[in-house]
């Protein structure tokens, strides 16, 4: 290659002839042939590759497409960390199902508390009586906190301000949509079989033999309604469940990240704000959790709806009774919010590694 040649630069898709001061552009933006004046011809070819272009609309399927698998990991991994979360705190939320049918108050009260309930499962149907009803609860755990994760995460995606960011008053609300959702589609005839189930258990003679059987009876008897009862006080009791657990872990997480906003929040920080969100949830609507079991149990018969449920328990049983039950939900209220945050933070960091 003669010296003129070896002069020739190229500059992205331009070549330069110093001798000639012209600049040949190829249109490909990969290389070109340009003839020097020594009647030769050189190929030069673009290292750098001609970038990429995206048009709007690919640009459009690829946020949708990002937006989906953050949708579909958040039900996934809800899923899963509600099924976990329910075998392990399953016995505390029988205990309180059980106090809060035990209508009867005084020396006839059945149970004297907690404990007491606790011991005298155990001395008349084992140490598997405390799980009479999972079945119920373990199917319906995982498309509800599925079904949660994901429309709170959908709705908080779609409410954000242009820098990204989600308000706490908007998480409330999101919040409650959420639980609304859940409580429709997977909470009131999860939550009416268990119920039933646990309630059947204290009868004199049982009558269900297993989830399916107990189904299939219900629905025979009472038809498909049958496993819709105490629907709207289930609406209220999840849509505000959810808004203030949401809404607390929100207000938790940005006072720990402070202006922060990628700060990794510890395994320990987390479990320890969703106690604090699950134990205001607890304080915040325990009073239509008891209206939502009496309407969900075999005596649900006694009552013509939420409100007439409300006025026949404050006038034979006081307003304690709103809060019967409260001790052993509160604990596996806590444990569950902690527990399920836990398992679906981890659970999503693992599948952004391996998905």
């Amino acid at each position: 290659m003669d010296r003129n040649s070896a002069a020739r630069t190229l500059v992205g898709s331009r070549v330069c002839n110093p001798q000639t001061g012209l600049t040949a552009v190829h249109p490909s933006g990969t290389g070109a042939n340009f003839a020097g004046n020594t009647g030769t011809t050189t190929s030069y070819k673009n290292p750098f590759g001609r970038p990429r272009e995206f048009s709007a609309a690919s640009a459009v399927k690829i946020i949708a497409k990002t937006k989906t698998e953050f949708i579909v990991k958040s039900v996934a991994a809800g899923g899963i960390a509600g099924g976990l979360e329910i075998c392990i705190t399953f016995p505390t939320e029988y205990v309180k199902t059980q106090l809060q049918l035990d209508e009867r108050g005084g020396a006839k009260q059945k149970f004297k508390g907690p404990i007491d309930c606790v011991k005298q499962t155990v001395s008349g149907h084992g140490v598997r009586g405390l799980y009479r009803g999972l079945s119920s609860l373990l199917y319906g755990s995982v498309p509800k906190s599925a079904v949660r994760f994901g429309a709170y995460d959908y709705l908080s995606n779609t409410v954000k301000d242009d820098q990204g960011k989600l308000s706490s008053y908007k998480s409330f609300f999101c919040g409650m949509a959420a639980g609304a959702c859940e409580a429709v589609l997977v909470v009131c005839p999860m939550e009416t079989v268990k119920v039933k189930f646990i309630d059947d258990q204290t009868s004199a003679k049982p009558r269900f033999k297993g989830f399916f059987h107990g189904v299939r009876s219900i629905i025979k008897e009472q038809g498909v309604g049958g496993c819709y009862q105490g629907l709207s006080a289930t609406i209220v009791k999840q849509a505000s469940n959810q808004a203030i657990r949401f809404f607390i872990m929100d207000v938790l997480y940005k006072f720990h990240r402070r202006n922060d906003p990628d700060r990794p929040i510890g395994i320990p920080f987390i479990f320890s704000f969703g106690v604090v969100a699950g134990a205001c949830s607890v304080y915040g609507n325990t009073p239509i959790d008891v209206v939502k079991t009496r309407l969900q149990g075999l005596e649900a018969h006694k009552y013509k709806g939420m409100f007439d449920c409300i006025a026949k328990i404050w006038k034979h049983e006081g307003p304690r009774a709103f809060y019967k039950g409260t001790v052993p939900r509160l604990g596996r209220v806590c444990m569950d919010v902690g527990l399920v945050f836990v398992f679906k933070e981890n659970i999503v960091a693992f599948l952004n590694k391996v998905w």
